[in-house]
């Protein structure tokens, strides 16, 4: 199968190559959804790549009261690194200094796993021994005394090792404008879908990334071929009216969450991407020797 042009937009006929990852959910409850919202945003603040960031963090959904533990409005937030063991420290450092800090704030378990980390390993020990444990079923809670009150906090959370990370799309456009507001709502198509996050601001990358560098030390760098000001350059993927390429990144706590995600994401790009000067979607691959997910974008098509 050959590229293709639907409703203006053409598709490349290729793939994106996604990594197996491990990953973790939280549910982060306060007084109101706008605290809530702003723990967990502080929480998963940068939080972009695992390139430099330790882990890749967002915000999944948000929770009505009937939907959380302690029957407070809240937020479920993902959580992905290579392994469970990279996860850790970031799970410490974020939920102690941004959670346990936040007003009115509380922290669950939001992901069904056997397997499990230490959720409150770290912030529990800032009560200085006036914290205490409850155990409710087979759920086991600390209550940490704080200045309003007392954080409450849930002994473990589940963690999978069959997340995925990386899944991928490449939009290209000839109008700086529109091709934003195009991946803008793609990207909001993509936040309706469970079990998944668009890492980067907002969504959306402009910096994409190719493995390795002509530098020492760097293990990525620029994505050439898709930099419109190097074509002439270099063996560009950008058409002479390419003027832009930007790329939306998502991880999921499955495979088929990230699918249907880069679905959506296909569907309302070819919707509205002509009239916003997108003319080309394509994805990011490594030739399919470093990520076991392949995603093509022929099979996405809606």
């Amino acid at each position: 199968m050959s590229a293709i042009t639907k409703n203006g937009v053409t598709i490349d006929d290729t793939f994106a190559e996604a990594f197996g990852m491990s990953g973790l959910g939280l549910i982060i409850t306060a007084d109101t959804l706008k605290w809530a919202r702003i723990s967990a945003e502080v929480m998963t603040g940068f939080g972009t790549s695992v390139i430099g960031c330790g882990a890749e963090c967002g915000i999944d959904k948000e929770l009505s009261p009937d939907e959380t533990p302690d029957g407070r409005p809240g937020v479920r937030v993902l959580m992905f690194g290579f392994s469970p063991d990279a996860l850790s420290p970031q799970l410490r450092n974020r939920v102690g200094q941004c959670v346990l800090t936040s007003p009115g704030s509380a922290c669950y378990n939001g992901l069904d796993s056997p397997t499990k980390l230490g959720l409150a390993a770290g912030p529990r020990f800032f009560g200085d021994g006036w914290q205490t444990a409850k155990k409710l079923g087979k759920r086991r809670f600390w209550r940490v005394p704080v200045m309003d009150g007392e954080f409450v906090i849930e002994d473990k959370c589940g963690v999978t090792t069959e997340a995925v990370g990386g899944g991928n799309l490449l939009v290209l456009g000839r109008d700086r404008a529109g091709l934003l507001e195009a991946t803008e709502a793609a990207v909001a198509a993509i936040a309706k879908i469970d079990d998944v996050i668009t890492p980067f601001p907002g969504g959306i990358v402009r910096s994409g990334s190719k493995v390795g560098s002509k530098y020492k030390g760097a293990i990525a760098s620029t994505n050439d071929a898709f930099c419109p000001t190097l074509k002439g350059a270099v063996a560009t993927e950008c058409s002479p009216d390419t003027i832009a390429v930007l790329e939306i990144v998502i991880d999921g706590l499955t495979s088929k969450a990230v699918a249907d995600s880069m679905r959506t994401g296909l569907k309302t790009l070819i919707e509205i991407g002509a009239a916003k000067g997108v003319t080309r979607i394509s994805a990011g691959n490594y030739g399919g020797k470093l990520g076991p997910h392949h995603y093509h974008l022929k099979d996405l098509l809606p």
